[in-house]
């Protein structure tokens, strides 16, 4: 078996998981009770499933333009999704749209009304 062969298994492997990580955070998205459950489940396995996946096409391209592309993605990917689910979290936490007999520690409860004195403008 050549190298190529074992790089394009591995390569077909890597795509395998990531699309069923990407499918199991769809799968949680339906399933979880709440809004930061459901964003727990968006985020987390949906960026490592996206991350198996470029690697996956860049085992299988191998090309170097190929590969600084995906690994744009990936960077961009990686700052990108928890940032923006942390922002909606805390929008919808203080918006009290979050189950509050679900949550194991509630550490903004306390920070939370420091937070509301000192806010500048609107």
């Amino acid at each position: 078996m050549t190298l190529t062969a074992v790089l394009d298994v591995v390569a077909g492997v890597l795509l395998l998981a990531g699309a069923v990580l990407s499918l199991i955070a769809a799968i949680g998205l339906l399933r979880f009770p709440d809004l930061l459950t459901r964003m727990h489940s968006a985020t987390k396995p949906q960026v490592l499933g996206l991350l198996l996946v470029v690697l996956g096409l860049a085992l299988r391209l191998r090309e170097p333009s190929a590969i600084a592309i995906l690994l744009l993605v990936a960077v961009f990917q990686m700052v990108t999704a928890p940032v923006a689910s942390h922002m909606a979290g805390r929008a919808s936490y203080r918006a009290d749209q979050v189950r509050k007999d679900l949550l194991v520690a509630d550490e903004l409860s306390d920070a939370l009304p420091r937070l509301e004195e000192n806010r500048g403008a609107p």
